[in-house]
């Protein structure tokens, strides 16, 4: 059988996890007792202003699960006076959590849920917000970080998530929210922390954190990772992958600072190729609201559908270069220019219904493929800081941006037709057909053989689509303190967005293209009342748009690319306008005893408009519109001095509310929306029993959730405990372990319109060793 080789060369990370076993368990002495000697010397004046986005003091350890300000200067208030739902993931709950990736990390924010890649959307993160695809709409220290990818967490600090039409801070999409990635950044002093997980399944991972203070004002910090496991409950599945995270920093403590930060990963794992839904005797056009089809593996849910010829390789690299200076006491401007790439490589298989089969008891094996590259160059400046107007206090923040991203996507030709074989056997999928007799494409749904001996060829395709766009952008931020009971919070941005695409055969000519050219202004606004000190109660509005071409073909998109052909069938400038999202918000925020813990309440309504929708066979309107309402309540910070809590709740009532004119659109209007779930909930909370023992435990609650807007396919509602103790040895040294899933509950975590679901991880143990000096 001919095998195309990955293109994507990623290196064993064996080598880097025993340079930072040897790091940890070895180390220089020396070293070691000089960072303890200088830590324990550490000014106690010394500390992280919560509002810099630079370090201006040494690094201080927080255990506390509650956060008072966001990272980005467009956040012009403290989060209890910010009038949008803000939820901050601090650093502590990711360690007591024991989370090792963005997604893992997510789960504990109600109102998050998660869709499956497939053919046209690449494989990687995909993020629901308030029911609104999130894929493009996540940043890296404020900045948008483009590109499909699975993000890894171990030179992450804290993740942000702020819910709501975002444009205004964010620019284009986020009409649901937006996710912000806080990276771990080069600070005074000197520490070191490093650690191995030993788990079930396989489970090794190794980190390591070191900062080293070079002089008065200048440090460097240095982030490893190397991680290998397989996945509780499924055969097959693993993932292996490694990073290096090196942040320099100059001029810390003074009026001008400069960071140099740059990130790398890369991964090698055998993809999970889903669980497929079941199909009504009548095949998938049958399916009905009445009675949706969920996914079934015919009996053991540890079934791979998938074949040893099955791989997914990523490469992520990101620079950034970023100086900042303070004009005065009360101003500062800051540059960041960042350059980075995102790639994947990827052969998947996946359990497919169109042969009409899964209700026979076969599985027909469909190959899905991609090779891409998403490259993006920003430079943002920001203004930031405050002056009076009248005797007015007006916190501010104003900026600039440009930003080009480039994407080139192309494929695998996947030649499964290799043996002599009747219409039927090409057309369909039943048990006469598992094996040979259909080149092992068609396999059995009880029993599926990933080992296989299958015998078709892969070729590389290079075919494909080539896209780029260029964004210029302005905005403005400002809370204005009219007294100490009110303030009003304003935000404004004018985007200007051209992108456009080509596609091409693998001879490399064109063979269509077309562009489009948008501007819009979002803004943000809220009035925040102060009855006391440590609480507000505020009202806002906020606004998104999601320009065609929204996501440069690294995501759904919802509102594509498009126009009239001209007479050589090239696709020319795009006539559809952007999709616009509204949301109003009432809410309140309080800090509470001694503001140790943060509560807060919030209904919300988010409407999106102008939706692009098919409204006959050949012509697209902007004439959509769909809408999610509810309630959110969270907890955040400590009960006691040794108790923590850590918790959300979310309920939203979501509906198309007008699909088009199209029958089959219109038949799905009034119904919900698929991904949101009516209900979800998460608790973590720990419990500091003695010094040296700390005790922990959560539960996560998830409703029902449809795969589709037709509500046809849907995945049952579940919860999952986890739980958590941790020992320390001495003050270096301490023991962790955490039970995810400690009832080995079966659930799905992410929803295809058609074809499958994703199964989660079954019962996971890890044990973690932690050194800190």
């Amino acid at each position: 059988m001919a095998r195309q080789p990955a293109q994507l060369p990623v290196s064993s990370p064996r080598l880097l996890a025993s340079a930072i076993g040897v790091a940890i368990t070895a180390g220089s002495a020396g070293h070691m007792v000089f960072a303890a000697e200088k830590t324990d010397s550490k000014a106690s004046g010394n500390a992280i202003a919560l509002d810099a986005t630079a370090i201006t003091g040494e690094a201080q350890e927080s255990t506390s699960y509650q956060v008072e300000k966001a990272s980005s200067p467009k956040y012009t208030a403290p989060l209890v006076d910010t009038p949008r739902s803000v939820t901050v993931i601090p650093q502590q709950v990711l360690k007591d959590t024991g989370v090792l990736n963005m997604q893992d990390a997510l789960r504990t924010v109600p109102g998050i849920t998660f869709g499956a890649g497939e053919g046209g959307n690449p494989q990687g993160d995909r993020p629901f917000i308030r029911g609104f695809d999130a894929q493009g709409d996540t940043y890296l220290d404020g900045v948008r970080d483009t590109g499909s990818q699975s993000r890894e967490i171990f030179a992450v600090e804290n993740i942000e998530v702020s819910k709501g039409p975002n444009s205004a801070i964010g620019g284009r999409g986020a009409a649901g929210g937006s996710i912000n990635l806080v990276s771990k950044k080069a600070h005074l002093g000197n520490s070191f922390d490093g650690g191995f997980t030993w788990g079930s399944d396989q489970t090794q991972r190794y980190t390591m954190d070191g900062n080293y203070q070079f002089s008065d004002t200048a440090a460097g910090r240095l982030n490893l990772m190397s991680h290998e496991s397989n996945v509780a409950g499924r055969d097959k599945v693993d993932y292996d992958r490694w990073g290096i995270a090196p942040s320099l920093a100059f001029g810390l403590g003074t009026d001008t600072r400069v960071n140099l930060d740059y990130y790398h990963l890369e991964s090698n794992d055998t993809p999970d190729s889903g669980i497929p839904y079941t199909i009504p005797a009548g095949g998938s056009a049958a399916r009905t609201k009445s009675n949706p089809d969920k996914p079934y593996a015919g009996g053991d849910h540890s079934n791979f559908y998938g074949l040893d010829r099955d791989f997914r390789k990523g490469r992520t690299d990101t620079a950034t270069f970023a100086i900042e200076h303070d004009l005065s006491d009360s101003l500062t401007i800051k540059n960041t220019l960042r350059h980075g790439t995102s790639m994947q490589d990827y052969i998947l298989t996946q359990p497919d219904d169109s042969k009409g089969n899964v209700n026979n008891g076969s599985v027909w094996r469909r190959a899905n493929t991609r090779v891409s590259n998403t490259e993006t160059t920003t430079n943002q400046t920001d203004l930031f800081g405050n002056f009076y107007v009248a005797g007015f206090k007006n916190s501010f923040s104003t900026g600039v941006e440009y930003t080009r991203e480039e994407s080139q996507k192309s494929s695998y030709s996947v030649n499964t037709d290799t043996t002599p074989r009747t219409s039927a056997v090409t057309n369909n999928c039943n048990p006469g057909l598992i094996g040979a007799a259909s080149g092992y494409n068609c396999t059995s749904l009880s029993n599926p053989t990933p080992n296989d001996p299958w015998n078709g060829a892969i070729s590389r395709n290079y075919a494909g689509t080539d896209t780029q766009s260029d964004t210029y952008a302005l905005y403005a931020f400002d809370t204005l303190e009219l007294s100490e009971q009110w303030l009003v919070n304003m935000g404004l941005r004018y985007d200007h967005f051209e992108t456009g695409y080509k596609t091409y055969n693998n001879a490399g000519r064109t063979t269509s293209k077309g562009s489009d050219t948008s501007e819009f202004v979002t803004g943000q606004f809220g009035v925040v009342y102060k009855p006391a000190e440590n609480g507000s109660i505020y009202a806002s509005y906020a606004t998104s748009a999601t320009p065609p071409g929204n996501t440069l073909g690294e995501g759904q998109e919802g509102n594509p690319l498009g126009g009239t052909p001209d007479r050589n069938g090239n696709l020319l400038k795009s006539d559809m306008e952007p999709e616009t999202t509204k949301n109003y918000e009432i809410g309140t925020k309080w800090d509470l005893l001694n503001d140790r813990l943060s509560l807060t309440a919030d209904i919300f309504r988010t409407e999106k408009e102008n939706a692009r929708v098919q409204v006959d066979t050949t012509s697209y309107e902007n004439a959509g519109k769909t809408r999610v309402q509810g309630i959110e309540l969270s907890a955040s910070g400590k009960i006691t001095d040794k108790w923590q809590v850590f918790a959300g709740y979310a309920y939203m009532d979501s509906e198309q509310v007008d699909g088009g004119d199209l029958p089959a659109n219109k038949a799905n209007n009034g119904n919900e929306l698929p991904n949101t779930p009516k209900h979800s909930a998460s608790l973590w909370t720990t419990y500091q029993v003695t010094p040296k023992l700390t005790i922990g435990g959560g539960a996560f609650y998830v409703d029902d959730v449809f795969g589709n807007v037709a509500n046809t396919t849907l995945v049952d509602s579940y919860v999952r405990y986890d739980a958590m103790a941790a020992y320390k040895l001495s003050k270096n040294v301490d023991l962790q372990l955490n039970v995810q899933n400690l009832t080995d509950e079966t659930y799905y975590d992410k929803a295809f319109s058609t074809h499958f679901a994703n199964q989660a991880a079954g019962r996971t143990a890890l044990l973690s060793t932690n050194f800190h000096f």
